[in-house]
């Protein structure tokens, strides 16, 4: 089932969910420890990054010998949510080699920082690290994580509120705090970065680095590789899970509603006028903890063409989303895979992985 070529032109997106009978999630490899993301650099590989601080190269179906980078040294993955996170190649990378991840230090406070590759192309050097953003938890759950350079070039972060239960500091709707958020940063101006002129809150008091706000646990979140529409899966508190959306060219300074609202449902005391509304939602009885996925967009998969693929942690079933042709959302489990759904990611071809935390790397392919 290896069918998936990459065409010159994506085909058109569906408007109907897909048939799932007759595709499969095919493993590629297992054995990593507490996996929990995977990213291409613009090549042939693969960087799947497990939770202690290690990053191991992918290609061809084969797992280097050596780890990528391992820095497990300063992460700090002593609670289920700590542990290094996330992990994005800048759109240079083939030129300037640079690498940017998102971890917890050893006081479990959030960092972001930038790391070069070595000499060898298959290992980044340790000893460059450049700390960008040092963000303060109050508590060790509830730290985001994911890292995406968005079309525009700059780069998006998710932090979450700080954790405990209940945003206690309310931090989903402060302004003057980077938690509970979707920053935004200019990696390629200023001292270590810049604010985007444009950033929604530029020149007020708040934290000029927010893009978006109102979220609980952004713990993934994509674009789409073909429109540039943004994703996010926001883990809920006790009853509901969602997902959000913001279309390509949506000014920054949405507000995602935590802690106002869980999913599409009052959780505390205030105004709920001009929040954005969630684009799916499903309750405690399908699932425990939200994995937002990626938009289907390699030419093998016609059938799936613009459908967006999200998951659950805990039952490890994965759904289907898209707008139909009447512009009303459809959301539908197709796949009951029993993995403890962690992340989703696509290579440079397109192609569709999702990453068990238990150990394995999977692929979306037509079944034999």
């Amino acid at each position: 089932a290896t069918d998936q070529t990459v065409a010159a032109e994506p085909a058109p997106s569906v408007t109907a969910l897909p048939d799932p009978a007759g595709f499969t999630w095919t493993a590629l490899v297992g054995g990593f420890q507490r996996p929990l993301d995977i990213q291409h650099a613009g090549d042939d590989r693969l960087f799947v990054v497990e939770q202690r601080g290690v990053v191991w190269v992918l290609e061809g179906g084969a797992l280097r010998s050596e780890p990528f980078l391992d820095i497990s040294d300063r992460v700090n993955d002593g609670a289920n949510e700590q542990g290094l996170l996330g992990l994005a190649f800048h759109p240079g990378y083939a030129s300037n080699g640079l690498l940017f991840v998102n971890y917890t230090d050893e006081r479990g406070d959030t960092v972001i920082a930038r790391y070069q590759v070595s000499t060898d192309p298959d290992r980044a050097n340790p000893d460059s690290e450049d700390v960008l953003l040092r963000i303060a938890q109050p508590y060790a759950n509830h730290n985001g994580g994911g890292l995406a350079f968005g079309p525009d070039g700059t780069l998006y972060i998710a932090t979450g509120d700080g954790g405990s239960a209940g945003d206690p500091q309310g931090n989903g709707q402060r302004l003057d705090t980077l938690l509970g958020k979707i920053l935004r940063i200019d990696v390629n101006a200023g001292d270590r970065y810049a604010i985007p002129g444009d950033n929604p809150f530029v020149g007020s008091a708040a934290r000029g680095e927010i893009w978006a706000y109102g979220l609980r646990n952004p713990w993934r979140f994509s674009f789409d590789a073909l429109t540039g529409d943004l994703w996010i899966g926001d883990v809920g508190q006790s009853a509901w899970e969602e997902v959000d959306f913001q279309a390509a060219g949506t000014p920054g300074g949405v507000n995602y509603g935590w802690n106002l609202r869980e999913g599409n449902h009052a959780y505390s005391n205030g105004s709920t006028a001009g929040l954005a509304d969630p684009v799916a939602e499903y309750a405690h009885s399908d699932g425990c903890s939200v994995t937002g996925g990626v938009v289907v967009r390699t030419s093998g998969l016609p059938e799936w063409q613009g459908v967006y693929l999200y998951g659950d942690y805990c039952s490890g079933r994965v759904w289907g989303l898209l707008q139909d042709a009447a512009g009303q959302w459809q959301s539908r489990v197709l796949f009951e895979t029993g993995f403890n759904v962690v992340a989703f990611g696509q290579d440079q071809a397109g192609r569709v992985y999702v990453v068990d935390h238990r150990g394995g790397v999977y692929r979306l392919e037509r079944a034999e």
